[in-house]
């Protein structure tokens, strides 16, 4: 029957997963043409600047580099203070252990592209999770042109509530698109992404299905902690370590517990599936939908926890690799906090004016600070992990 569907509506399946998410909300109809103009533009104010007032600009660049590094000190020590006073996340007690029969249908997508060697640790990642299997979906999604996975997979023998789905061509490819097509695949009340190299913990899943048993029905998303295997490699694995420890352990939840927008990861995640789909998914345009889709929970009213539950994964250990990947986390703030400011005071009656005040100390305070101190020179270029400077 999926293989039914699938092929004779196959053109309006592409077509759903690449504009599930409203046009206001997507980047798919941003003028990027516009966009290179005016940075350029902006790019060029400030070198004719320079060449005929230096004083004035940087006194202007100096005021303002201040301004978002104080506003991101103060954010980060009340996240801090948070922490030390109520613990990294708040220690959840379950009021009783849910049985099989409570617990609810949870379907699981992976990501894979270009997999030859990964499959056989995530399989056994997999069939570690202490959840019953007929209450489990786990769907390996590639796309369909992926040579090197299919063949992986063709060698491999899946247990029956794994499957592996294949996604077709369209007018783009990206890892939201491809999740946006396996969404409708899926079975469960409540949806969660891996990543291909993760490892999570065997408990994970009951865990987070106690935690939206208890939440209130605004709670959408539950945020797992993602930590490193290969934290010991080298200086910057170690680097790595440091960081996600803080982000996720210490600014994260300290940004749920204040009710500002998370900026979300790209794994370990698990959605209510209503929500969701209310939502519209993820924008497969946008290279950065993870931090996206955290501003359009937030947007529609509700809101994400951490939980302690922690996912292992593989830590970027070599240089250029590093920062390829920082590049497009600092493109996808930009496109992100472009597409929500086309419409400031949409955005602003949404969310009201600390979750708006949020968004801007967030991503224009994190593209201000990558700007500054690439103004002031290579004693500010900002060779650090931290997503957020």
């Amino acid at each position: 029957m999926r293989s039914y569907i699938t092929t004779t509506e196959e053109t309006a399946l592409i077509h759903r997963a690449e504009h599930r998410v409203a046009a206001r909300e997507s980047c798919r109809d941003l003028n990027f043409k516009i966009l290179h103009i005016a940075l350029w533009s902006l790019i060029a104010v400030v070198i004719l600047t320079s060449a005929f007032a230096p004083a004035i600009t940087f006194l202007t660049f100096a005021l303002w580099g201040t301004l978002t590094l104080i506003a991101n000190m103060a954010l980060k020590l009340t996240t801090a203070i948070l922490f030390l006073h109520r613990g990294a996340m708040a220690s959840f007690k379950y009021k009783t252990r849910a049985t099989d029969t409570a617990l609810p249908k949870i379907s699981i997508m992976v990501p894979l592209l270009k997999e030859s060697a990964i499959v056989s640790h995530l399989l056994t990642h997999l069939r570690q999770l202490d959840y019953p299997k007929n209450l489990l979906q786990v769907i390996l999604v590639m796309e369909r042109d992926d040579i090197t996975t299919a063949k992986t997979l063709a060698g491999t023998k899946l247990p029956p509530w794994i499957t592996a789905i294949d996604v077709p061509r369209g007018t783009i490819k990206t890892k939201p698109r491809a999740l946006n097509y396996a969404l409708d695949h899926c079975k469960g009340s409540i949806i969660g992404v891996y990543d291909a190299e993760d490892a999570p913990e065997p408990g994970q899943l009951r865990k987070v299905a106690r935690h939206f048993a208890q939440g209130d029905e605004k709670l959408a998303c539950v945020q797992g902690t993602l930590d490193f295997y290969n934290a010991r490699t080298n200086w910057l694995s170690r680097c790595f370590s440091i960081e996600y420890a803080t982000w996720f352990r210490i600014i994260l939840p300290g940004l749920a517990r204040l009710r500002l927008p998370v900026p979300l990861g790209g794994t370990t995640l698990f959605f209510r599936r209503h929500i969701l789909e209310e939502l519209g998914g993820w924008d497969s345009h946008n290279v950065t939908e993870d931090a996206d889709i955290g501003i359009r929970l937030t947007r529609f009213g509700y809101h994400t926890e951490l939980l302690p539950t922690v996912t292992l994964e593989e830590a970027n250990c070599r240089g250029w690799p590093w920062i390829r990947q920082r590049s497009r986390w600092l493109k996808g703030y930009a496109v992100t906090w472009a597409v929500h400011m086309r419409a400031p005071k949409t955005l602003l009656r949404d969310m009201g004016l600390w979750q708006f005040f949020g968004v801007q100390l967030l991503f224009a305070g994190t593209l201000s600070q990558f700007f500054w101190r690439l103004y002031f020179g290579p004693s500010g270029w900002p060779f650090s992990p931290c997503p957020i400077p």
